[in-house]
């Protein structure tokens, strides 16, 4: 146990090292906008990721988009091996609209690094290189490892879901690069679903054809209601209709109207349940019409043994790194949901401790970067 311990702190000690060339490399590819809307800032970001990654010995293969960024999967360690890979999950596209550098610049303060993407998520691509850095350095990068980088995570993985769901496949354990939950790694995560309702009336003047009016507005306001209440706590379901909008002029009665609902599952079983939910909605007035459309988009990650064997390894080395470690679950989703639906041993979580993802104070806690970085290290090290 002594010795595992020497090797610990030795890892630490190099990745301690290494904040330099992390903070570094960091500033610079924040300073690389990447919105998820912007292909070719995505692709830029990629370049510069890329470059550091064959640096270090990385094969690299580009997995080229028409309408978004390219999907970047870089490959470390041995090429021949009976091992199944791991998997290092991660994206580079953002939330943030080119020029945000303006209003939002790289700085230092408080103790904390700010940025927009900072933390979500380019902090942990950069963790994730600075860790496997560190392995090879000191020979222990042992077993093939795939850092697989997304350009379209933020709005809906659509063209990056089926290479991360075939990579997963070929792994032994996939490793998600997405912030942590306060100081704790994700071990659940809820399912997304997203749907929309829209309803056609009737027009007519409100003052002189009233009654030959069949108002949309009023009817997706009964479904709102109706929707609302398929909320379940006992489920830890959740449905929120978050936009709403319909008509023309308040003297007019409204000939369309239409809800935007979000709807977040803790189970799998539950997908179904609630898509019969939405499907089986019907209009109170019968000279209007109702189509509905969307569904599940995000399977829940559920805590699974597989799971949870890998969150006990990586609290058992936070705490030999001197810290602890706690396991939390959060409402939101990320790509970790499609790797562990498939049954493929997932956690969550593992990049940096900060706040504000998606919002102005978006910013990491430089004190948590080595210990973390470290932790990564020491979880590929060791799984």
């Amino acid at each position: 146990m002594k010795k595992a311990h020497l090797k610990l702190r030795t890892l630490a000690s190099a990745i301690a090292e290494d904040e330099i060339w992390l903070t570094k490399n960091l500033r610079s590819l924040v300073e690389i906008e990447s919105p998820s809307d912007n292909p070719a800032g995505v692709n830029r970001a990629n370049d510069f990721v890329a470059e550091l990654a064959k640096a270090l010995g990385a094969r690299a293969k580009i997995h080229k988009q028409k309408h978004f960024g390219h999907v970047l999967e870089l490959r470390f360690g041995p090429s021949r091996s009976k091992q199944k890979p791991l998997l290092l999950l991660g994206h580079l596209d953002t939330v943030w609209p080119m020029g945000t550098l303006k209003t939002m610049p790289w700085r230092e303060a408080d103790g904390r690094f700010w940025g927009p993407g900072v933390l979500d998520m380019k902090a942990g691509v950069m963790m994730a290189l600075t860790a496997l850095r560190c392995l090879q350095e000191s020979d222990a990068l042992i077993r093939p490892v795939i850092l697989l980088l997304n350009s379209d995570e933020e709005v809906g993985s659509t063209v990056s879901r089926p290479i991360t769901e075939r990579l997963a496949g070929e792994s032994a354990a996939v490793f998600v690069l997405e912030p942590a939950q306060g100081l704790a790694y994700k071990t659940a995560r809820k399912g997304v679903g997203e749907y929309r309702l829209h309803v056609t009336g009737v027009a007519s003047h409100s003052g002189v054809d009233f009654d030959r009016g069949h108002s949309a507005i009023r009817e997706i306001a009964r479904l709102v209601e109706t929707v609302s209440g398929f909320t379940d706590p006992t489920r830890k379901r959740t449905v929120n209709c978050g936009v709403i909008g319909g008509g023309t002029r308040s003297n007019v009665i409204a000939a369309e109207a239409f809800a935007e609902v979000d709807v977040r599952i803790a189970k799998a079983s539950d997908g179904a349940r609630v898509d019969r939910l939405f499907r089986s909605l019907k209009v109170t007035d019968k000279a209007c019409r109702l189509t509905v459309e969307g569904g599940i988009n995000r399977p829940p990650m559920e805590r699974t043994p597989g799971t949870v064997a890998l969150f006990k390894q990586a609290k058992r080395l936070a705490a030999e790194l001197g810290f602890t470690l706690d396991e939390a679950s959060t409402g939101g989703g990320s790509d970790g949901n499609f790797t562990s639906a498939l049954g493929v041993p997932t956690l969550d979580g593992m990049g940096a401790v900060g706040d504000g993802a998606h919002a102005a104070h978006e910013s990491i806690v430089i004190e948590h970067l080595t210990p973390r970085t470290a932790l990564l290290a020491a979880m590929v090290a060791t799984t």
